[in-house]
């Protein structure tokens, strides 16, 4: 058997505050990140690139963000979601393990939220293991819909016998997608208070892992000032058994 352990984290594209303000935090956000020392890390709202705050901020990292938090020894993939007027940012992947494979399917609902899936095929001790990072809509029938294409994206690109990880920000705050989920025999650790969300005062559980094939074994999520400075989310951290 092999222990993971995983991280999901909503970055908030790497700066917080508003107007004057504003403060990158990409800086501690690549420190916090070690200190994951997980496995494999999904990341949301990563920018590639934003050429006004790249002018904003002098200190803006060279490389794009998903390298830029990939630590020593990690492989990265990131595909966009959404461009905007000064950029694009999308969804990440941070791996200890090999990356074998990367994929993309968008999964925009409407025309004003661009969403999309990034699919990793992983080599873990000689094992095929797939991960999928979500950012689902805010609207709770956008989100039905899009479980359902992630349905039929999982029946089409990944084997029925391999071993599954879905990852990321759900924006399910009402826990109305633990059916449609588990209806596609993913599993998480649904009786578990895990709030991500608001990063100050968490009170919603907005991030989850769910899981094929893989044994779930603990989970929690880090609370304190710190954390709460670098991404309006807290991360969420869990251990599998694979």
């Amino acid at each position: 058997m092999t222990q993971l352990r995983i991280a999901t984290y909503n970055i908030h594209k790497g700066v917080q505050g508003m107007g004057p303000s504003k403060r990158l935090e990409i800086h501690n956000l690549g420190h916090a990140v070690e200190q994951f020392d997980a496995d494999i890390v999904c990341l949301q709202e990563v920018r590639r690139h934003n050429r006004k705050l790249e002018k904003t901020f002098t200190r803006w990292p060279d490389l794009d963000q998903a390298g830029y938090l990939s630590p020593e020894g990690y492989e990265s993939a990131y595909r966009t979601n959404a461009v905007t007027r000064h950029g694009e940012h999308g969804n990440a992947l941070l791996s200890r393990w090999p990356v074998l494979d990367v994929k993309h399917s968008d999964v925009s609902d409407h025309r004003f939220e661009q969403r999309g899936l990034l699919h990793t095929q992983l080599l873990v001790d000689g094992q095929d293991l797939h991960v999928i990072v979500v950012h689902l809509g805010l609207i709770h029938a956008s989100r039905q819909r899009q479980v359902k294409q992630l349905g039929q994206y999982v029946a089409n690109e990944v084997p029925d016998s391999a071993p599954l990880v879905v990852a990321g920000d759900f924006n399910d705050w009402s826990a109305k997608l633990l059916k449609p989920m588990r209806d596609l025999d993913l599993q998480t650790f649904d009786s578990l208070r895990l709030p991500t969300y608001p990063s100050r005062l968490p009170l919603l559980h907005l991030d989850r892992i769910y899981v094929r094939g893989l044994t779930p074994l603990s989970a929690h999520v880090p609370h304190g000032r710190v954390w709460s400075r670098m991404s309006d989310h807290l991360p969420l951290i869990a251990e599998f058994e694979l």
